[in-house]
């Protein structure tokens, strides 16, 4: 692993630089496109169902998520393009570029109609202004990991960097607070102008953000890199060419980053619909996760420079493996406390030794002429599969390979039960499916056995989305309290 940086050679021009107003910046910058990406999250999870979709049942909510995905196959495409320019013409004015653009796009968002105003064009025009979103997301954090890892001194890289992932808790922290109170709006409110507040909002901290942003100036590193005419005409080419191994080691190690997705959104659908927690518990969970890693990122990225990133990232990414199973499994203990320490333990004190460390860990393998590119296509050349895929059912709602999901064995054993009673007639006999908040299909015969229907084969469950957690869920879930 090459660590390129120089190091007593720019000592001179790395006092000259700023590294406190970089990683105040950088913190800010970092805050503000992740409060944009992390409202839309809590609004794919909590809100999109009902808004951009015809119905608010298990499909809407795969859509939504679907949605959600879309940026996650932009950030590839936004690597390249950004990491491009970030490493020609400099790291500053892409990360302006980024910062607008996620700004734009976010405030847009809360500006569309809905399904019932536009039809179909209202989640097209949704996806749309994510993909952007996705874009802007691709080079924000290698832009910022950049500019403050050549302004930092030194023995102190990783501190001072560890602050641009810290401003994306900041940001989740914001975007949790605005959303909680929106959530005690009335449906006619929440479901109306009440969920567009929060996009709104976003104009304001971008302006705070970008009156700070622009007060700086391109790092040491970079400006010696210009002067001396060794700026690549071609990043992307150069960075393959010398530095594939680093790319790999990178795309290897950012999967990590799955992990903040997981905590930050498909953990609150997935306390929602299937642990029975309403939404604003898990948004306080979350709010206080954040809280508790604002102080002990810092510390992981003093500690990693003391130490070395290595040990410290390794740990936060075992951490992480084995704390995330306890914490979904917590939210279904339905004890507030529990939820709380569980959020706490993997989050402020598991993960957030990774995302500390990785912006200098990830950046030092880099020379100065390829760094943002390196860091930029790095972390965003893998797309999580789960994003892509929410339900992985097969058709007639079966899992891949023919097994049956609960919600169809369920069915399968109320049909034998009718068979036994002999009788067929809906409405004879309480519906157990009906009891449970499931949909039901009128029964199409009134005497003799009953017969599967040819569509659907299997009735729907409402309000039981397809989550895909990884392993940890991969079938179609029942609602709260429902036994087979």
């Amino acid at each position: 692993m090459s660590q390129t940086l120089p190091s007593a050679g720019e000592d001179a021009l790395t006092r000259a630089g700023t590294p406190k107003r970089a990683a105040v910046a950088s913190f800010l910058g970092s805050a503000v496109e992740y409060y944009d990406f992390f409202i839309f999250g809590s609004a794919a999870a909590l809100i999109f169902p009902k808004v951009f979709f015809p119905d608010a049942d298990t499909n809407a909510a795969i859509m939504s998520f679907a949605t959600f995905g879309f940026a996650y196959v932009a950030r590839p495409v936004g690597a390249m393009i950004l990491g491009h320019f970030g490493d020609r013409v400099g790291r500053r004015k892409v990360l302006m570029f980024t910062l607008l653009l996620m700004g734009a796009s976010t405030f847009v968002i809360g500006c569309l109609p809905d399904f019932h105003t536009v039809g179909w064009w209202a989640p097209v025009l949704l996806v749309l202004a994510r993909l952007c979103q996705g874009l802007s997301a691709a080079g924000e954090q290698a832009g910022a990991s950049s500019m403050t890892l050549e302004h930092a001194p030194d023995n102190q890289r990783s501190f001072f960097t560890s602050w641009t992932l810290t401003g994306t808790q900041g940001g989740q922290i914001l975007a949790a607070l605005v959303f909680i109170p929106v959530l005690a709006l009335p449906d006619e409110v929440k479901y109306g102008i009440g969920w567009r507040i929060p996009f709104w909002l976003s104009a304001v901290v971008v302006v705070v953000a970008f009156l700070i942003r622009r007060t700086l100036h391109e790092p040491p590193a970079f400006e010696e890199a210009r002067k001396n005419a060794e700026i690549s005409k071609l990043p992307v080419a150069d960075l393959l060419k010398g530095h594939w191994r680093d790319v790999l080691r990178v795309v290897a190690c950012a999967f990590i980053a799955a992990v903040s997705t997981v905590f930050g959104t498909l953990a609150i659908s997935y306390a929602k619909t299937v642990a029975g927690v309403d939404g604003t518990t898990t948004l306080w969970l979350v709010v206080g996760a954040n809280l508790v890693a604002l102080g002990t990122q810092p510390l992981f990225g003093k500690l990693a420079d003391r130490i070395g990133r290595k040990p410290v990232f390794i740990y936060g990414a075992v951490a992480s493996a084995i704390l995330t199973p306890l914490f979904l499994l917590s939210l279904e203990s339905h004890s507030i406390p529990l939820m709380f320490v569980a959020a706490i333990g993997f989050f402020s004190f598991g993960y957030a030794a990774s995302n500390a460390v990785w912006p200098s860990f990830y950046a030092e393998m880099f020379s100065t002429k390829v760094r943002f590119s390196g860091l930029a296509i790095g972390t965003q050349a893998r797309v999580p599969d789960g994003w892509l895929r929410p339900g992985h059912r097969g058709r007639h709602g079966r899992h891949p390979g023919g097994r049956l999901g609960p919600d169809q064995h369920l069915h399968r054993d109320h049909l034998r039960h009718r068979r036994r009673l002999g009788t067929h007639c809906q409405g004879v006999l309480p519906d157990p499916h009906q009891a449970a908040g499931f949909e039901v299909a009128p029964c199409r015969v009134q005497t003799g056995p009953v017969s599967r229907p040819e569509s659907p084969p299997f009735p729907q469950m409402a309000g039981s989305p397809s989550l895909n957690l990884g392993q940890f869920v991969s079938w179609p879930l029942p609602p709260a309290g429902v036994q087979h």
